[in-house]
């Protein structure tokens, strides 16, 4: 490898963050809300385990989710078809994504997990099972 090309497959300067040019990108300049989703987390308390998706610009009605041995899938597909005759334009656009988690702990499988989609944002409530203390196993000298 020569001096002069280092790093031959990156041809950007490396900064802090890899999309950190789009800082300094114009308010007008317009993005599809869907194009780039990202965020996900996952929390739990003594009775429950919460995840929460972001899936910005998508509607419940466009998204699929299937809970399966222990993993949740949340699909989502999104079509934009637009037309303006007068300015002869059209626009055809697609945003796809998924998760694919694994849901930790003990789920009650016999419980409906709760969902819901706001502000972009899906939430799905998992119920654990309630089971008693763990037990003291004694061994015994043989």
């Amino acid at each position: 490898m020569s001096e002069e090309h280092p790093r031959p497959f990156w041809p950007f300067p490396r900064s802090r963050h890899p999309f950190s040019f789009l800082e300094n990108v114009d308010d007008d300049w317009d993005l599809p809300e869907f194009s780039n989703p990202s965020g996900l987390t996952i929390s739990e308390d003594d009775k429950h385990v919460i995840v929460e998706a972001a899936i910005p610009g998508i509607r419940p009605d466009e998204i699929d989710m299937v809970y399966d041995k222990g993993i949740l899938w949340i699909k989502a597909e999104k079509r934009e078809e637009s037309e303006n005759k007068k300015k002869k334009f059209y626009r055809k656009a697609l945003g796809t994504f998924s998760y694919r988690i694994a849901v930790p702990g003990e789920i009650d499988e016999a419980k409906q997990p709760d969902a819901i989609c706001k502000d972009g944002i899906l939430k799905v409530t998992f119920f654990k099972t309630h089971k008693g203390p763990s037990k003291k196993i004694p061994i015994k000298e043989g």
